[in-house]
């Protein structure tokens, strides 16, 4: 890895849990300088702007709970116990190696929506993509004979994705874990019944 690419990473892991909590607008070039200890030459000679900072952090977030769950799906066989993965690693997520702040999709949804076309797409293209995964993990299960022949794979998942995504924005709100742990309750149910 060059010293440029070290930076770049650097100005990452320092800047990625703010925008994740402050979001787009809440993060100032002052949070990045002092999280950093860099200058604003330092930061802008490495990235553009502040969009670009902002959506490489978005990814780094991502990137971070993709890992987790890859991980922790590893080291399971069948299908099922892979989507339960969903279930046990949202629901203990302020106890895992999560980005601060919580889902950076969920985060940056909300944010961005109606004020960050970039962001917005972002976020967008991760649930596609986590639909995607979702739903090839399914007809996996389908084809193997794990899951009933007769499961709509692209439902389920878009009802997963919102249950779980839901649930994380209620707890949050309100601060009541219990309101999560419910809505994932639901989830394993969900998958429970694919059999």
């Amino acid at each position: 890895m060059s010293k440029a690419e070290k930076t770049k990473q650097f100005i990452l892991e320092k800047t990625a849990p703010i925008f994740n909590t402050k979001g787009y607008a809440g993060t100032s070039l002052t949070d990045m300088t002092e999280a950093t200890g860099l200058t604003k030459g330092s930061i802008y000679g490495n990235f553009e702007n502040k969009d670009e900072v902002a959506l490489a952090a978005f990814d780094y977030n991502l990137t971070k709970v993709g890992k987790i769950i890859k991980r922790e799906m590893d080291k399971h066989e069948l299908i099922k116990d892979k989507l339960l993965v969903y279930v046990r690693v949202y629901e203990d997520y302020m106890n895992l190696d999560f980005p601060k702040g919580g889902c950076p999709i969920l985060n940056t949804a909300i944010e961005a929506d109606d004020t960050h076309p970039e962001l917005k797409k972002r976020a967008a293209d991760a649930i596609y993509n986590w639909k995607k995964i979702i739903v090839k993990l399914i007809e996996k299960g389908i084809a193997t004979g794990e899951f009933h022949k007769n499961t709509d794979a692209g439902q389920l998942a878009l009802g997963m994705i919102a249950a779980i995504e839901g649930g994380i924005m209620v707890a949050k709100i309100t601060g009541k874990q219990g309101y999560l742990t419910g809505v994932m309750q639901l989830v394993e149910r969900m998958i429970n019944d694919l059999k």
